[in-house]
């Protein structure tokens, strides 16, 4: 298994190799000029030439990448253009928020899909079913907009159970209570899709696995209907269901994007939207690295997760 994970890891150089090569052509031959957008509109042309020679955007294209791949490697991934400060410290500035989302809405969508898509395979054709259904169809259908700013409307103004938008930090002086608060309306808008998504997964993989010979076997032994599903079906279906949840977890790199803009959350989605307005270069590498790091690493632990799940599997 340690051959295995040192493999990957090793694999994942080229991968990061190749995403920095293909955002960075993407950004500079993109049009606008981020020198432009400091200088502002009263600058004149030489003041636009002196900021781009201070930053460096002068220099030809592999001369650019060569050295900030240069300074990404010594664990240097520059600084703003825009905010003047270092990219990996507005990365940690903004990282709480965002992983609080994501992992508060991958978790209750876990909580909800997975019961849910497991009881419809159960009674399939029942009236769970049949209303995971209509779950499915409504969640991929409907905008996470959409229903971020329906949520707001009914929870927030009209019954103003929730705030509106804004974001408490974990460790502020308004403690848990705050935090989740302000997280619960964002929790449910972006874990809808997700919902729809891992209990239609469930109930496939739970279906599948509950006409299998053992389950039989375990039926005729007098084992009880719950233990059937719970220790028999839906343990043997858990190889797809971690699969699709860490396909969800990739996926909400673009939910956190739409979902922080719509309830004003500081996190990486929202700057993100900032940087890419401003042309902000090295920050928006630095994100770039960042997500694809990320996505490389939860892939690598749900290939793990497989070994514990299934012990028949090995690598």
């Amino acid at each position: 298994m340690l051959r295995f994970v040192f493999g990957r890891l090793v694999a994942v150089v080229p991968v990061l190799f190749v995403v920095s090569c293909v955002v960075f052509l993407i950004l500079r031959l993109a049009p606008g000029d981020p020198a432009a957008v400091i200088a502002g509109s009263s600058a004149t042309t030489a003041d636009i030439e002196q900021i781009r020679a201070k930053l460096g955007l002068d220099r030809s294209l592999p001369v650019q990448f060569g050295i900030w791949l240069g300074q990404v490697l010594q664990g240097d991934l520059g600084y703003s253009y825009f905010l003047n400060k270092p990219v990996a410290e507005l990365i940690a500035q903004r990282l709480e928020p965002t992983a609080s989302l994501a992992i508060g809405t991958i978790v209750l969508a876990v909580l909800i899909a997975v019961p849910l898509g497991a009881l419809a395979a159960w009674r399939m054709g029942g009236w769970i079913d049949r209303a995971l259904s209509a779950v499915s169809v409504a969640g991929f259908s409907i905008p996470v907009f959409v229903t971020g700013y329906v949520l707001i409307y009914l929870f927030s103004i009209q019954l103003d159970w929730f705030p509106v938008q804004g974001y408490r930090p974990l460790g502020g002086k308004d403690g848990l209570s705050g935090w989740a608060r302000h997280l619960i309306l964002p929790w449910a808008a972006l874990s809808i899709i997700y919902v729809a998504l891992i209990a239609r997964i469930t109930r496939a993989a739970v279906s599948e696995a509950l006409t299998e010979d053992y389950i039989r076997t375990a039926r005729a032994k007098g084992v009880s209907e719950q233990a059937v599903l719970v220790r028999h079906a839906l343990r043997n279906a858990a190889v797809p269901i971690v699969t699709v949840i860490g396909i969800g977890i990739a996926l909400l790199i673009g939910g956190v994007v739409v979902t922080e803009t719509v309830f004003a959350i500081p996190g990486l989605g929202s700057l993100t939207v900032d940087v890419v307005l401003n042309r902000d270069f090295p920050v928006i590498q630095g994100l770039v690295m960042f997500f694809a790091i990320s996505y490389v690493l939860i892939n690598l632990l749900v290939d793990l997760s497989y070994l514990v799940l299934d012990p028949r599997i090995r690598y």
